[in-house]
């Protein structure tokens, strides 16, 4: 049976590391499908950029994966994803808007999808959560 108790219990870094996710998630797909170089989607963009942010940063602090030493192969994507979220917004400042097109399509796939299908896998928190444990 489906509880968020196992993420609630994982403490507040996971949790909100968590929920930011869900909600990068579900506000990049909005983003995905509704029309771009609006006023909207610059104030949803940027509030993606905060919550990837948050997602990469915090996923810095957490170690499940050990592969050397404390770190997993998710920290070099969060590595990446905190120098490609900031570059991803000045390439549409600058007007590169096919560049930005693309790093953004990417940190969505890779950085969200892949990532976090990778979180289901069982003995984690979010199959516990997901499946019951």
């Amino acid at each position: 049976m489906a509880s968020l108790t196992p993420l609630l219990n994982a403490g507040p870094l996971i949790a909100s590391h968590a929920f930011a996710a869900i909600g990068a998630l579900c506000l990049g797909t909005a983003q995905m499908v509704a029309p771009k170089g609006t006023i909207n989607h610059r104030v949803l963009g940027y509030l993606w950029c905060i919550l990837m942010m948050w997602v990469a940063g915090s996923s810095l602090f957490i170690f499940g994966f050990r592969l050397i030493g404390p770190f997993g192969p998710i920290h070099f994507l969060s590595l990446l994803t905190l120098v490609a979220v900031p570059a991803a917004v000045i390439a549409a400042r600058y007007g590169r808007i096919s560049t930005h097109k693309r790093a953004m399509t990417a940190l969505f796939f890779w950085a969200l999808i892949v990532a976090g299908l990778f979180t289901f896998v069982p003995g984690r928190i979010m199959h516990s959560v997901v499946f019951g444990s």
